[in-house]
């Protein structure tokens, strides 16, 4: 069965946040850490994984990131703190 993720990345604690979606979470955030693309999470070093959801379709992984991306920063936040309420990366985790 096929997986999919909606992740959120950060720089630091409260700071500047991406939401995406991706079919392989540990190669993304690979990417992300070692700034493969060019963009905006490496113009702005976000690179720590705070937050991920697992999903078995990619249509609800894609309508739960824009339904993320569409929310305040404030909802963002508190999606982390609810699952990792220290900030840590993730990443080591996955």
């Amino acid at each position: 069965m096929k997986q999919y993720f909606v992740y959120i990345l950060f720089s630091e604690r409260n700071g500047t946040l991406y939401v995406g979606v991706t079919n392989d979470l540990k190669r993304r955030i690979y990417e992300h850490k070692n700034k493969i693309f060019k963009g905006f999470t490496e113009k702005y070093g976000v690179d720590k994984l705070g937050y991920f959801e697992v999903f078995e379709s990619i249509e609800s992984a894609i309508l739960r990131e824009k339904q993320l991306k569409g929310g305040s920063r404030k909802q963002k936040l508190a999606l982390i703190e609810s699952i990792n309420p220290n900030w840590i990366d993730l990443y080591d985790e996955i």
